[in-house]
């Protein structure tokens, strides 16, 4: 976790270092442990790739100080990418469908971003489309384009992996939700490098398409849960499936009833995006405990990527019916 025994020059350093629990709903010889993200400034895992690609265009030079970031993004990366640009000097745009959580939006706005929505039923192709031709109308502007920008792998690869491995040394599986898959590939590809026989798996909203890079035959739908999933896998090119296992699947009731147990026994207050990864996670665990899973050692890891606060308006905590993801 962060070291608070002395002073930080910016909010950006104080960015990674989160927490690892374990969860209380695993089989005992069969430990998970969950990395909670919420701990970030940003409250946030997209702080992490915010500051790191930032960064690293600066440095390289296809980003100049003073110019404009616009990114098509449904919240978390767009609030990541504001902390960062805001800290750095540079003007934020982010491009939003409608659906996405009104907290985001506001945040976003908070910290000096210009926020721009699209309609709903275009979804993040029409945001991208949006956000690249802003690009055009703009001087000194680049998109950064998480869904596609190999700095968002690095981004974990270099910082939330190594994290990971420090907490802990013997890591048998690694289960986590794939949005952009940033965080998945990058913690994958530390992984294997570590032990090359890791158990790799993504998770997914039911509706959600990975699965059929898998070769599996899924039924394409909407989905309530927020961050992660996919309708076109091609649009998703960070995601490798080699180095994936297995791609499971995690209905919106079975995410929301997660969720409610999760505050409840556990206390953790997590969107649905953190509950269905615990959800695959412990049935992971289950599979290790009960010899049906292969991995190296006897432990999972996930990843909780952001709180359930800023869903509280789409009533996470009312009923499933109630729930409007």
């Amino acid at each position: 976790m962060t070291d608070h025994r002395e002073p930080f020059s910016s909010v950006l350093e104080t960015i990674g270092r989160t927490p690892i629990v374990s969860l209380h709903a695993a089989p005992e010889a069969v430990p998970v442990y969950a990395k909670l993200e919420s701990f970030n400034p940003g409250a946030s895992v997209k702080d992490r790739i915010g500051r790191y690609m930032l960064e690293r265009m600066l440095e390289t030079g296809e980003l100049s100080p003073g110019g404009t970031v616009i990114e098509p993004t449904a919240g978390n990366t767009g609030i990541g990418l504001a902390i960062a640009a805001g800290q750095l000097e540079l003007n934020a745009v982010f491009v939003v469908p409608e659906r996405f959580s009104i907290e985001k939006q506001q945040l976003m706005r908070a910290l000096g971003a210009e926020v721009i929505n699209t309609p709903t039923d275009e979804g993040m192709g029409g945001a991208i489309d949006r956000a690249y031709g802003l690009r055009e109308e703009l001087e000194n502007a680049v998109v950064p384009q998480q869904f596609a920008n190999p700095l968002n792998t690095e981004a974990h690869y270099e910082t939330t992996g190594p994290e990971i491995y420090e907490a802990l040394p013997e890591v048998g599986a690694v289960v986590m939700g794939c949005g952009t898959a940033g965080t998945l590939m990058g913690v994958a590809r530390y992984a294997r490098e570590r032990d090359a026989e890791t158990y790799v798996a993504a998770v997914e909203p039911e509706g959600s398409l990975y699965s059929t890079t898998k070769g599996r035959p899924v039924e394409e739908g909407e989905y309530k849960i927020e961050g992660i999933g996919t309708h076109d896998p091609a649009t998703n090119e960070l995601f490798e499936p080699d180095l994936v296992d297995d791609v499971i699947q995690v209905s919106d009731e079975r995410a929301h009833e997660e969720a409610h147990r999760l505050a409840r026994e556990e206390g953790h207050l997590v969107a649905t995006s953190a509950s269905a990864a615990s959800v695959a996670a412990l049935s992971v665990a289950r599979g290790i405990h009960d010899g049906e899973i292969d991995a190296p050692h006897p432990s999972v890891v996930t990843l909780f990527p952001d709180s359930s606060e800023r869903y509280l308006s789409k009533g996470v905590y009312r009923s499933f019916e109630e729930w409007d993801g």
